[in-house]
């Protein structure tokens, strides 16, 4: 009987490993955002899954974050960490970041626990 020769070279696996990361990573992101309401928590922005961000609502309590590069922990710390978190599609993020928006007026509002957006959610692979 014949051993089977390897034929795989590194730069095959290497890419291979790339693809399959990317696409774990984008299942991990979808299920997150599901979790979360599948859409903006502001404007109910839902098109586009890529377009979608986790917005820390306290920087001080930012372990690290929820893009989808970031997705190589655990499922328990991921889930920890997006509890300090709510979703904003990407123009709702940049107006909070430049001043535009104040969540301390809007979080009150959202009652995250209370918000329907909070349980079910539409937010598709774009």
């Amino acid at each position: 009987m014949s051993k089977k020769v390897e034929t795989r070279k590194y730069s095959d696996r290497r890419e291979y490993m790339a693809k399959i990361t990317g696409i774990r990573r984008l299942r991990l992101k979808k299920k997150l955002v599901d979790m979360t309401g599948g859409e903006c928590q502001l404007c109910g922005y839902s098109r586009c899954l890529t377009a979608l961000d986790f917005h820390h609502v306290d920087e001080k309590t930012k372990e690290f974050g929820l893009s989808q590069r970031d997705l190589t922990k655990s499922w328990d710390k991921i889930i920890h960490e997006l509890t300090k978190c709510i979703l904003v599609c990407a123009n709702c993020h940049r107006e909070i970041h430049a001043g535009l928006v104040k969540l301390d007026d809007i979080i009150p509002l959202l009652k995250v626990n209370n918000n329907p957006r909070w349980r079910s959610g539409s937010a598709e692979s774009c």
